[in-house]
């Protein structure tokens, strides 16, 4: 059942009134507190926005295993970030537009982001030395090498240059799979942020489909030495990719639990 409009009207009040109480909460705490603090507090902020969206995370117990390092994620939507921070706090690697972004920019500029400005290969090796520096602080650094979002119904290929960092601070990397599933447990694009979306759309969708839950997975824990970034970008992605494949043939609906069913009736 579809939600109501005024559901939907509150839960966005709801929403709103956690984005700013998060502004609050960095204001006045973030400049008094350690990076551990800092990544609790990112945690239990991110959690309860999740919660506000009516989003239920489910997390692979391997995430143990990232403990730092870089970490390469499947992009669906801006939702994604929070998720990611819901259970392994990081900071993230995002386009320059998204620090122009109403509020969330705000928190993203004052939560460890590292921004890309396109088109400035000045600005990309100062971005690289962002991330080299915050990985050989034992801190996480979350990228999503697509560059883009797509459904989550497919793995468009890897931007290997931010993979350069990972190879320079000779760190792990983390292969991660988002996904999204509805109340039925089947796949879900209601928070893909694609096309033509508005970031307001993409929120709608979300607010009006109960019962999504986001997956995250471990697909890889990859260890250096690596040869180079286009080899370990390759890596990732085919990890990715397969990982993403067995999940979506395991969905309840799919043709292989289909068949999986009717073999357990026969037997």
């Amino acid at each position: 059942m579809r939600a109501t409009s005024l559901y939907i009207g509150l839960r966005m009040a709801r929403v709103a009134l956690h984005l700013v109480e998060g502004s609050v909460r960095i204001a006045l705490l973030f400049p008094f507190a350690d990076a551990r603090r800092r990544a609790e507090l990112r945690r239990a902020w991110s959690l309860r926005l999740l919660r506000c969206l009516g989003i239920e995370v489910a997390a692979d117990p391997a995430l143990a295993q990232c403990a730092a390092g870089l970490l390469a994620a499947n992009h669906v939507s801006f939702v994604d970030v929070f998720v990611i921070n819901a259970v392994l706090p990081a900071g993230f690697v995002a386009k320059s537009e998204v620090a122009r972004w109403p509020l969330i920019g705000w928190l993203c500029r004052h939560n460890e982001t590292i921004f890309i400005e396109r088109g400035s290969r000045r600005a990309a090796h100062g971005t690289q030395l962002h991330m080299i520096d915050a990985l050989r602080s034992g801190r996480r650094v979350a990228i999503f090498p697509e560059g883009t979002t797509t459904r989550g119904d497919r793995l468009l290929p890897f931007h290997g240059a931010l993979f350069q960092a990972a190879v320079d601070a000779g760190t792990p990397v983390c292969a991660l799979t988002l996904r999204y599933t509805d109340a039925n447990g089947r796949p879900s694009a209601a928070p893909a942020y694609v096309d033509d979306v508005s970031l307001l759309e993409c929120l709608h969708a979300i607010l009006a489909s109960p019962g999504l839950v986001a997956h995250v997975a471990v697909a890889a824990n990859l260890l250096p030495p690596f040869a180079d970034r286009r080899h370990l970008a390759h890596r990732a992605h085919g990890a990715i990719a397969t990982s993403l494949t067995h999940q979506a043939t395991d969905a309840p609906g799919s043709a292989v639990q289909h068949q999986r069913k009717e073999g357990a009736i026969n037997r």
